[in-house]
């Protein structure tokens, strides 16, 4: 694998924008399609289209469940990751309870998690829980380590992409080096340039939350003269 495919096909391909249109992501949709990316990551009322637009191909659909605050409840989590997996999600993103994680709850957001996850695995669902490290000091970071490892989420993932910070190296080999051996690492917000992306992957993400994955494509087949 070369290591333009090797980023390509680690990235998820990203419109979370409030006023993406059906236009835009349909865009969003056929360029992630021409690049092989991993998947593309919309909000969940875009989820039946983005199915109808994916159908065939090698990318998955990926919504985002309780974005980006993580503050919704439990049930409205569990009938929001339901309505997207019904809608077509193959791949769903979910906001941990960031309240309750910095208040020491802990019990609270394994009992969370693992309800929605629980839905997920019904269907076979990949899932990457959002614990916005900017947010969380580093006892936080590595209790979030334990609650993700101990409920069995699939990924655990630095950031929305709305709060005060993004991914950085530092939090990637943190997560990595805490985080069980079975749980992959997905690196997002403030992503945009492939020299930094592929920073993120040496450094033990396995996937890359971005909207800038065709620019980053594009400089890495300058760099190649590709």
């Amino acid at each position: 694998m070369t290591i333009i495919e090797q980023l390509a096909s680690a990235i998820d391909h990203t419109i979370l924008k409030p006023d993406a249109t059906t236009s835009m992501i349909e865009t969003v949709c056929n360029e992630a399609i021409a690049y092989g990316f991993a998947s593309v990551c919309i909000n969940p009322c875009f989820v039946d289209f983005v199915s109808t637009l994916l159908k065939g191909t090698n990318v998955k659909v990926c919504t985002v469940i309780g974005f980006p605050l993580g503050a919704t409840t439990t049930r409205i989590k569990v009938l929001e990751a339901s309505n997207a997996i019904t809608n077509g999600a193959e791949e769903l993103d979910i906001v941990l309870s960031i309240g309750s994680l910095v208040s020491g709850e802990i019990s609270a957001v394994v009992d969370d998690l693992s309800t929605i996850l629980s839905v997920a695995a019904v269907k076979k669902v990949t899932t990457k829980v959002i614990i916005e490290t900017c947010l969380l000091n580093h006892s936080q970071k590595l209790a979030a380590c334990a609650i993700i490892t101990e409920v069995g989420a699939d990924f655990i993932k630095t950031s929305t992409g709305f709060s005060t910070g993004g991914a950085t190296i530092d939090d990637i080999e943190l997560l990595r080096a805490n985080i069980g051996a079975k749980t992959k690492v997905k690196a997002s917000g403030g992503i945009r340039d492939a020299e930094f992306a592929l920073k993120l992957l040496k450094a033990g993400a396995d996937r890359i939350g971005t909207s800038s994955g065709v620019k980053m494509i594009e400089e890495l087949k300058v760099s190649y003269q590709i």
